[in-house]
């Protein structure tokens, strides 16, 4: 497989799966409760974005690529949740293989309208915690400069995120599913090194990868930290309300945000191709060291969940030798 293509895998970790995606497929790989892999994939084409081809631009890939992930993603977490609310695979199995499914005709129904509300839950409470939090605690501070105000409200909003991702650690099922984050790194890290993908390979591998979305998610706080600071703070005058020049700041924020994602996407991706250069370990070591709060080291029956799901996606024509799609233990 050409390197370039290993540029265009990625994939998120679910409730007791995994999901995966290429240019052309996605797959979502999860652990019933009565230990059966079950599995889903199917075309990217059928995803409204995946279809639209001047989306694929520079710097306009990152900033419609995180609705695409959002969306997607909130596909697969769905599939994931059903999987182990069905009944089907709640008691024990004729047998411990794989099986292939695909989501219920309700389910499918329903997606589309689950999906848009629960992203429009997130966005709200991301734009509350990340934006009009940090802003307002910027003026609580009574300092005078606005630069200084809008450089306070930046690292609120890194201390809020570095925070909450270590917090939200702790709970025993989140830690689950950073354990499944680890082992999706792992495998995408084995087809990045050429190495056969099979679980002892994937075990030996990092749990860290320069392209994760955690990496991202620092390098756009990094970012806004570099450009918000120096942004007009009082577009109204300052002698107006807080609570008004707060919402107009928050406003500017999310105008000139996608402008700070494509940025953050490019630079990504270049992290990802130059991953083994020096200059790119140190650049990108902040998001990195993020990474430790957001994985877990994985057990082999973890591992085993991602590599099935990115088996699914691999062109089977490719370089990359594939073990055959290991049983359930």
């Amino acid at each position: 497989m050409p390197k370039g293509e290993y540029l265009q895998y990625g994939g998120q970790a679910l409730i007791e799966g995994v999901m995966m995606r290429s240019p052309k497929s996605y797959a979502i790989a999860c652990r019933a409760p009565n230990g059966q892999m079950v599995l889903h994939s199917e075309p990217m084409e059928k995803t409204w974005i995946g279809r639209q081809k001047w989306l694929k631009l520079p710097f306009l890939r990152g900033s419609f690529g995180i609705l695409d992930a959002l969306t997607l993603g909130t596909k697969a977490m769905k599939f994931a949740s059903h999987v182990q609310l069905e009944e089907t695979f709640s008691s024990p199995a004729d047998s411990n293989g794989q099986v292939t499914v695909r989501p219920p005709e309700n389910m499918a129904k329903a997606s589309s309208a689950a999906i848009t509300s629960t992203m429009i839950v997130a966005i709200i409470i991301g734009v509350l915690l990340f934006s009009v939090g940090p802003n307002y605690i910027a003026e609580l501070t009574g300092i005078k400069s606005q630069n200084l105000k809008n450089l306070i409200s930046e690292i609120v909003k890194i201390v809020f995120f570095i925070g909450y991702v270590g917090l939200i650690g702790l709970m025993p099922d989140i830690r689950r599913v950073f354990q499944y984050h680890g082992a999706e790194h792992k495998s995408i890290n084995c087809l990045e090194n050429d190495i056969p993908l099979t679980t002892e390979n994937a075990l030996k591998q990092t749990r860290l990868h320069p392209r994760c979305g955690t990496s991202f998610a620092i390098i756009v706080l990094l970012l806004t930290l570099l450009i918000f600071t120096w942004v007009p703070r009082y577009p109204l005058g300052e002698q107006t309300l807080k609570i008004a020049n707060v919402g107009v700041r928050v406003l500017v924020e999310i105008a000139l945000l996608p402008i700070v994602a494509g940025i953050a996407y490019e630079a990504l991706r270049l992290a990802g191709k130059f991953r083994n250069q020096v200059w790119v370990k140190i650049a990108f070591a902040p998001g990195l060291a993020t990474q430790f709060l957001t994985t877990r080291e994985p057990d082999a029956s973890q591992v085993e969940v991602a590599l099935t799901a990115l088996r699914a996606v691999v062109d089977t024509k490719s370089e990359t030798p594939l073990e055959p799609a290991a049983q359930n233990a």
